[in-house]
């Protein structure tokens, strides 16, 4: 190799390594540059509308620092355009808008901006305040709420994540047709492809049906520029306010609710601080429930899977819980229309049971009242609401209903508190015949004979072994639903009687400066007349049978003292109309006790035993008694057999 043959590759190797420091200090120029840039315009990294976008990575390639603020502003929005389109780029840019339909019961806000409700507002009821209450109920206000259909459309080669409450719609004049207005919204997608979301608010007869806002969703000419997808994805939030008095109970009757296709029950996510839960299975409707309103999403032809969740705001707030629920809908392109509705309004038994579908299938909102399972919940539905729903028409003070009611009920039950103090007169006159039996068999080993000699002198006195025990049982479930039926009754909420301002919560008379675990930081008069009413009544009823029934001693001083001092805790939150009915009811107990006290008195109960034994003897002994005394006498026989066998076993011992 030549002279010049080596000067020209040094001179070319030189200028390659020169080439590449340059380059390398260009590029990390530019990537400086365009880091700055994107971190000036994180709405471009954000934002669903830019997903998948060329056109906002070749705008980030710019060398950023040789423009200025309003020439990037342009390269952001040239590059929205050419990813969305032009129809959607002007409806993200679009103004937004919102208006007022209202009717009978509610007035609902609407904003063009993802064309949702974004306020309603209860005109029949007022949330709670110290004084006056000056202020409806609004079940969302503005920015506590969002709605959002996503589904993926084509614009050229790009997919879009088109996220509907993005986007300004147009917005149609509000119609007024037969008995409802209609509200139209439309989003222009392309061309004459748009989204259209209409609205029906009601102003008919009927106020369960005008609490409810039918919704559908159309979609208009948008086959050819749907991507491939099978769902589309519903998201619904929104954050409950406070709107009763005692945080403790609200927050303990605020959750999600949801109904399951066909089902006649539903399901409630745990209470708590924060709750979460994920059906993959179709659900019918999922319920924002409040204590004594709700929110409710219905899919005509079900969601494919609901994942919900909501979080607990502190105590003092003005918001109670932050809801959240994604669901989805099956998508076809021969599928042009989707239906929904919304349900915005009281938790009343006699307006949810009155919801049906647009089909007028059964919807079962009811089932949001916490009225109890079972039979307690079969009370409430079938015997206590309806009486208490045909005394308001006649009456308007609660308290006054709350009384009529609690005598009423305690009518049909005095039979059963009747045959109650008749066992519990006839143990006690049969006490020294007791007596005998104790001491004639005081040998454990005797127990069978004992309880056979014991089953013998309650056959002759006419005594049922559960003569006492049977009644209460047979009163548990009305109760245990009066329990239930208080504190969700909104018909209570609002009405004062005597001191008590609101019978859906607890009465104040006294507000302490501290708070007692377990009590709480204020004096509920209603509670502690009904925990002295109750000490009452169990010192009556323990001296009536405490001479009859020995055991009773001992449950002394649960039944007089632990008893009442535990109701006086639990129920000094609770609904003062609650606490009222009870203290109503024992009172009314007491009085009935002494009265058949003064018509019935030992004498009598032994005549009457006497009278019952000698019919007793003319009549052969049931098939009952047969077997249980022959039951008896099996177990004598196996119980001397045993005995036989454990002295046989001592006597080998002893060898």
């Amino acid at each position: 190799m030549d002279k010049n043959s080596i000067i020209g590759l040094v001179l070319i190797g030189a200028i390659l390594i020169g080439y590449s420091f340059y380059t390398n200090k260009q590029q990390q120029e530019y990537q400086k540059a365009q880091a700055e840039w994107i971190e000036a315009h994180p709405e471009l990294q954000t934002s669903s509308v830019e997903a998948d976008s060329t056109a906002v990575v070749e705008m980030a390639s710019i060398a950023v620092d040789t423009l200025t603020a309003e020439q990037r502003q342009q390269r952001a929005d040239e590059a929205l355009n050419a990813n969305l389109g032009n129809d959607l780029y002007a409806a993200l840019k679009g103004a937004d808008q919102t208006f007022e339909v209202e009717n009978d019961v509610m007035k609902v806000t609407f904003s063009n901006r993802g064309a949702q409700i974004t306020g309603v507002e209860l005109k029949d009821y007022m949330r709670y305040a110290e004084g006056e209450r000056t202020e409806h109920v609004q079940m969302m206000r503005e920015g506590s709420a969002d709605f959002d259909i996503c589904m993926y459309v084509r614009n050229g080669l790009n997919n879009v994540r088109l996220n509907t409450h993005d986007y300004a719609f147009v917005v149609d004049p509000v119609q007024k047709i037969d008995d409802y207005q209609q509200v139209v919204m439309r989003l222009p997608v392309s061309g004459m492809s748009a989204i259209e979301y209409v609205y029906k608010v009601y102003d008919s007869e009927s106020v369960a049906r005008n609490y409810m806002i039918d919704f559908d969703v159309r979609m208009v000419d948008m086959e050819q520029l749907m991507s491939n997808q099978t769902q589309l994805d519903v998201v619904w939030r929104s954050i409950s306010l406070r709107n009763e008095k005692g945080f403790q109970n609200e927050n303990m009757a605020t959750t999600i609710a949801y109904r399951f296709p066909g089902e006649s029950s539903i399901e409630e996510l745990s209470v708590g601080e924060r709750a979460e839960e994920t059906e993959n299975t179709r659900v019918n409707w999922v319920a924002f429930k409040q204590q004594f309103f709700s929110s409710v999403l219905i899919a005509e032809n079900n969601f494919d899977y609901a994942s919900m969740r909501y979080t607990t705001f502190p105590e003092g707030s003005e918001e109670l819980k932050s809801f959240n629920a994604s669901m989805s809908i099956p998508y076809a392109k021969q599928t042009t229309d989707y239906k929904f509705q919304f349900y915005f309004g009281p938790n009343k038994y006699s307006i949810l049971n009155k919801c049906v579908s647009e089909n007028d299938e059964p919807l079962y909102l009811e089932r949001l009242i916490p009225l109890g399972w079972g039979i307690f919940g079969w009370v409430n539905r079938w015997f206590v609401i309806p009486m208490f729903d045909f005394l308001s028409k006649y009456i308007g003070n609660f308290g006054w209903i709350i009384l009529i009611m609690t005598i009423v009920i305690k009518i049909i039950i005095s039979p059963l508190t009747y045959k109650s103090y008749v066992s519990t007169a006839k143990m006690r006159v049969i006490k020294p015949e007791m007596d005998e039996i104790n001491a004639r068999y005081p040998n454990p080993d005797d127990a069978m004979k004992k309880q056979q000699a014991v089953m013998e002198l309650y056959q002759r006195a006419g005594i049922s072994p559960m003569g006492g025990c049977l009644p209460m049982l047979i009163q548990m479930p009305i109760l245990i639903a009066m329990f239930r039926f208080f504190p969700a009754s909104i018909e209570l909420r609002g009405e004062s009687f005597l001191w008590a301002d609101d019978l859906s919560t607890y009465d104040s008379v006294l507000n302490l400066p501290f708070s007692i675990p377990w009590y709480g930081d204020h004096v509920s008069l209603f509670a502690l007349l009904m925990a002295v009413s109750l000490f009452v009544y169990s010192w009556i009823n323990y001296q009536q049978t405490a001479a009859s029934q020995p055991q009773m001693a001992g449950m002394k001083f649960m039944t007089l003292y632990m008893m009442p001092v535990m109701m006086l805790l639990w129920f000094n939150s609770y609904s003062s109309g609650l606490c009222y009915y009870y203290f109503i009811s024992q009172l009314i107990t007491i009085a009935l006790t002494y009265i058949i006290r003064a018509m019935l008195d030992d004498d009598k109960v032994r005549a009457q035993m006497q009278a019952n034994a000698k019919k007793k003897k003319k009549k052969k002994k049931s098939s009952f008694q047969q077997r249980y005394e022959e039951l008896l006498k099996q177990q004598q026989e196996m119980l001397r057999e045993q005995r036989q066998q454990q002295a046989q076993q001592q006597q080998q011992r002893r060898k």
